[in-house]
């Protein structure tokens, strides 16, 4: 996930460090699966046939966060990190609502500021996400209108925004990615809410590492894929159905603690319900580009 850092975790296995980010590697994968093994036969076949890479690709900016990276120059992971999360619940609902009709991300930063909010810490990742379905939208029209001899040189560049755009729709389905509550209860804390620093590490990556395989998440797919009326109604719909499962979740948490090691029937129904709706979200984000880049849009280039 990231920044704060939301979430730069570490936890030792067998002795070595591990980085934890993010829906783990595993979550991420999984959403990326799932996701294209539920795409509509009307989809092009080189897109459906590409499951397995677009679900290793769909942790892909975790891994930008390389130490040894940082350490030699950190301007990757500090222009990058705030586009893993969205602390909706820093503004009211309707300021977060005004800054999503923003024209870019540059007018949704100054809407925030303007809230008394600092943008890098309320992030970005509504708009990671709509900025590179766009991205997509405009490779799946490249593709259509490209002779038979360029075709595979824009497959390539398709599956690989595809792959990258899914890991910022997996990020929006956990519900710690939402919220300034990310890794431990930090408010007042009457009922008793989990506040250790290995919260999100404990959810996100060993819960999940552990406990939750592909076959759980497929099996909460359905076939009904969507084409979204807009990107961006659709993603701030989806990031505000996901922030609502945050208290859930501490709740649960406090019930039945997520680690690797937990067996409670709940603890799994919560998590593949978050990571199927985040393959439900990304399948049709990955349609909607697709059906929409068929569509006259009625605008020529524009630009310097």
């Amino acid at each position: 996930m990231t920044s704060k850092s939301k979430i730069v975790a570490t936890i030792a296995i067998g002795g070595a460090a591990v980085l934890l980010a993010a829906w783990g590697d595993a979550g991420h994968r999984m959403t990326g699966e799932a996701a294209a093994l539920s795409m509509p036969g009307s989809t092009p076949a080189f897109f459906r046939n590409a499951s397995r890479q677009l679900g290793y690709l769909n942790p892909e900016p975790d891994r930008w966060k390389d130490r040894s990276e940082r350490n030699l120059d950190n301007a990757l992971y500090g222009g990058t990190d705030a586009e893993h999360f969205v602390d909706s619940d820093l503004v009211p609902p309707a300021v977060f609502a005004a800054a999503m009709k923003a024209p870019t991300r540059y007018a949704y930063a100054d809407t925030l500021r303007k809230a008394g909010v600092d943008p890098v810490k309320f992030g970005f990742l509504p708009f990671a996400i709509l900025e590179r379905a766009q991205m997509l939208r405009v490779d799946f029209r490249n593709w259509r209108a490209a002779p038979d001899s360029i075709k595979p040189f824009i497959e390539a560049r398709i599956i690989d925004d595809a792959g990258i755009l899914g890991h910022f729709v997996a990020d929006g389905s956990n519900p710690l990615h939402t919220s300034d509550q990310f890794n431990g209860w930090t408010r007042e804390n009457p009922n008793g809410y989990a506040t250790d620093k290995q919260t999100h590490a404990r959810f996100e990556s060993g819960y999940v590492g552990a406990k939750i395989k592909l076959a759980d998440v497929m099996a909460k797919m359905d076939t009904n894929a969507r084409v979204l009326p807009d990107f961006r109604s659709a993603i701030l719909t989806y990031i505000n159905e996901s922030h609502a499962q945050m208290v859930p979740f501490y709740e649960l948490d406090k019930l039945s603690r997520f680690d690797t090691n937990t067996v409670n029937p709940m603890n799994k129904t919560f998590t593949t319900d978050r990571l199927a709706a985040g393959a439900k979200m990304l399948r049709d984000v990955w349609f909607t580009a697709w059906v929409s880049s068929g569509e006259p849009s009625g605008r020529g280039r524009s630009g310097r």
